[in-house]
């Protein structure tokens, strides 16, 4: 009997990662989640909790930006300097720049985007971040994962994908409901037109304001699907392309939209240009588990 009602849980989760994959305005049932991740069967392999009084460089590096030098970035630039730690958290800030940051005549937003890449990778287990979202229409935070793989066009995504725990991108929304809540996707097969992509879910998050308190995302990774988590709760499941199977680095980054450093109107919404605007993205911990 257990055997029975455990296939056909499998086949109700199958068929409702096909649901929300058609569909993205699908609600996660109420019964679904109230499966919670199994930490037990995980132990913690690696971990930043940002508690020193730097980043530490061995380990994050700027993502399409090197240190001292600034590089386009969507609707905006990235700068390192723009990322620090302090009070046992790291922040990713965003500004806005009427002259340019320190008067280089590149007016507009700044922010900066961090990855692992070169220190840290792993295939299969379980990837969690804890964190603020960064308040403000246009902002456009994430933590995610990928790998060279990803820009394989193969119909595949066996061989890499681009794995986006949670991206942010509804402050501007009309309703706090539809403000609440983050994205869920996966992308393989490049950046071109032969991109596939898959929304997974969009939950809402209805106990807390995510943009003044504390969440955590996960994604459980494993052979046959991914798995996603908000404060170990599971949100939705895929096994878009066939999940990877090469290791993959942890990113967190935050972008404005647009495209050749001018904010527009985008996905995130329009940003909203004024020199007095901070925005913090502050992450208390990112933590890496294997299976046991």
């Amino acid at each position: 009997m257990n055997v029975i009602l455990r296939n056909l849980k499998l086949i109700f989760l199958t068929l409702l990662s096909l649901i929300t994959s058609v569909n993205p305005s699908v609600e996660i049932p109420e019964k679904f989640r109230q499966n919670k991740i199994d930490m037990s069967e995980f132990e913690l392999v690696w971990e930043d909790d940002f508690d020193s009084d730097a980043l530490d460089y061995s380990v994050w590096s700027g993502h399409q930006v090197k240190k001292g030098a600034t590089s386009v970035r969507k609707g905006g630039y990235w700068n390192l300097d723009f990322v620090k730690v302090e009070n046992g958290n790291l922040h990713i800030s965003t500004k806005y720049f009427p002259e340019g940051y320190k008067n280089n005549n590149l007016p507009g937003w700044y922010s900066c985007g961090i990855t692992t890449r070169y220190a840290v990778k792993q295939t299969y287990g379980y990837f969690e971040v804890r964190c603020i979202l960064p308040q403000g229409s246009g902002m456009w935070s994430a933590f995610w994962l990928t790998c060279t793989g990803v820009t394989n066009v193969n119909t595949s995504g066996t061989d890499g994908a681009e794995i986006d725990v949670f991206e942010s991108s509804f402050c501007s929304a009309s309703s706090e409901k539809e403000q609440n809540r983050v994205t869920t996707n996966i992308h393989y097969d490049g950046y071109g037109p032969e991109k596939r992509s898959t929304n997974v879910c969009k939950p809402y998050i209805t106990d807390n304001n995510p943009y003044n308190e504390y969440n955590t995302y996960g994604v459980e990774w494993n052979e046959d699907e991914y798995i996603f988590y908000i404060n170990g709760v599971e949100t939705g499941r895929s096994s878009f392309g066939g999940t990877s199977q090469v290791d993959e680095w942890l990113m967190l980054t935050v972008e404005v939209g647009g495209s050749d450093g001018k904010a527009a109107d985008s996905w995130a919404g329009p940003a909203i240009c004024t020199d007095e605007e901070v925005s913090d993205f502050i992450v208390d911990y990112v933590r890496v588990y294997q299976y046991k």
